[in-house]
């Protein structure tokens, strides 16, 4: 991508379910068998902004698509043939095993079914979160959700969970909406069933815009 630095051979992924196998030296909070979700916005659990409420950009384990390396040392714990292979933004899920910052990874209920729990490292937390804890609708507000795959869902709960007595979803593709109605949406527009912006649709719909 534009404005990152080529770093190849690495394992990509991060969205995962696992169980932890071995932790390293200082480690206390997890041990051998616990189930973690790997997340690549870590927290050192420090810094300003760990300590705030407002944000998650840890100093220390913010996402950074260009470091394929461990902070401890500067290495990598992946090679082939003695050849390094470098990680990804501190999970490298695709892989059967991977090491990670004892920051990146969360500890979960081991009765969560790990193929299904997985999804919460990032698709279904960004879109709820991006709901709860950066939009804020207030009850009873109209909210328009653009995209219904995994994160539009999330976010469409988000706005449930906050008490938005209308919830728009918005998706080129019909066979989405059903489904969607489980987690919240109340209406849905096709752009392609009119000829005009989605926009004006929307604003004409809740009579000037969405809350």
């Amino acid at each position: 991508a534009k404005g990152q630095t080529p770093l190849f051979p690495r394992i990509f992924g991060h969205e995962a379910g696992g169980i932890v196998d071995s932790v390293g030296e200082g480690v206390t909070h997890l041990k051998p068998g616990d189930h973690v979700l790997p997340v690549f916005t870590g927290e050192c659990g420090n810094c300003c902004h760990c300590k705030s409420k407002e944000s998650n950009m840890c100093d220390l384990l913010r996402i950074n698509t260009d470091r394929g390396v461990m902070l401890s040392d500067g290495k990598t714990r992946f090679s082939i043939n003695g050849k390094p292979i470098y990680h990804f933004v501190g999970t490298s899920t695709f892989s059967e095993y991977t090491v990670a910052h004892v920051g990146s990874v969360a500890k979960i209920n081991p009765a969560a079914p790990l193929d299904k729990v997985c999804i919460l490292s990032c698709g279904i937390s960004t879109g709820l979160g991006a709901t709860l804890n950066v939009a804020k609708p207030t009850k009873g507000s109209t909210v328009a959700i653009f995209g219904l795959g995994a994160v539009g869902l999330a976010a469409a709960e988000g706005a449930r969970i906050a008490g938005a007595s209308r919830i728009i979803g918005v998706d080129l593709n019909p066979n989405r909406f059903e489904e969607a109605k489980k987690f919240g949406c109340t209406e849905f527009v096709n752009p392609k069933d009119h000829n005009k912006p989605v926009q004006e649709v929307l604003a004409e719909m809740t009579d000037g815009g969405v809350d």
